[in-house]
């Protein structure tokens, strides 16, 4: 049974941050978290994080299940797919995906910057031989250590002043012993990533995975709406694999392969 907690004299609304948090924090368990497990994660008063879930419950964003646990609430869920479903470069590049996690075999992403992040917005799997990577649809993960957001920033950060301004007082993460965590270091990433006209992630992000990304310009012919990527398992894959195909894979970005997938 649900528990309740009796209202106070002094008792007030829930501010619309405190409600946010609550379900921002709901998003990172799929499985379900108990009240007191919310009240731990965002360091607020079980009595307020209660009143937060209600107001959740009510508009039918968060919701119970048979063990008492809160998750997203069904209508949460309708109005995330039907706003994903309705997004036009959501829908412009799914064939792309599709085409080349058939050619390659591996995972390909849709993404956009934004801020220090960047935001999967589209996401294709491979139909056998899937591994599950931290990548999720509507899920971010840091721009300086992903193959899509070093391809982005590069475009947007042309020395290293504008890199610094970027970084600003941060800590950059160091996702793994090949990540750039200085200003100085993603500047000289930045840097090969415009003379390129590619972006790789060499296993900065996650062990094992490499990934090669290239901007998508749905929209305009010089600003790009996002980045598409291959990610690929390191053993299956290797990087310089995906390097020596860089043609095909900007044949197919560009709608412009042809050859028969079997």
């Amino acid at each position: 049974m649900e528990e309740t907690y009796p209202a106070g004299k002094d008792e007030r609304l829930v501010g619309s941050d405190r409600v946010l948090a609550v379900l921002l924090e709901l998003g990172r368990h799929p499985a379900g978290i108990s009240l007191d497990e919310m009240a731990k994660r965002i360091d607020g008063a079980k009595p307020t994080v209660h009143r937060a879930l209600a107001s959740l419950r009510r508009a039918g964003l968060a919701g119970q299940d048979g063990h008492g646990h809160y998750v997203l609430g069904d209508e949460f869920l309708r109005i995330a797919f039907a706003h994903h479903e309705a997004r036009p470069d959501h829908l412009r590049v799914q064939p792309i995906l599709e085409q080349l996690t058939q050619r390659f075999g591996e995972t390909s992403h849709y993404a956009v910057l934004d801020g220090h992040d960047v935001v999967y917005r589209a996401k294709v799997d491979p139909s056998v031989g899937a591994m599950k990577l931290s990548s999720t649809v509507g899920g971010r993960n840091p721009a300086h250590a992903t193959g899509v957001g070093k391809m982005l920033l590069a475009l947007q950060l042309p020395d290293l002043d504008s890199v610094r301004h970027w970084v600003g007082g941060r800590t950059l993460e160091r996702r793994t012993e090949h990540t750039a965590a200085t200003a100085e270091e993603l500047d000289a990433e930045l840097s090969l990533v415009r003379q390129r006209g590619y972006s790789v992630d060499a296993q900065e992000n996650e062990p094992g995975v490499n990934c090669v990304a290239l901007p998508v310009y749905l929209s305009s012919p010089s600003v790009p709406t996002g980045a598409i990527s291959i990610s690929a398992l390191a053993y299956r894959t290797p990087l310089a694999t995906l390097l020596t195909d860089l043609p095909i894979i900007r044949k197919i970005i560009a709608g412009q392969y042809e050859e028969a997938i079997s």
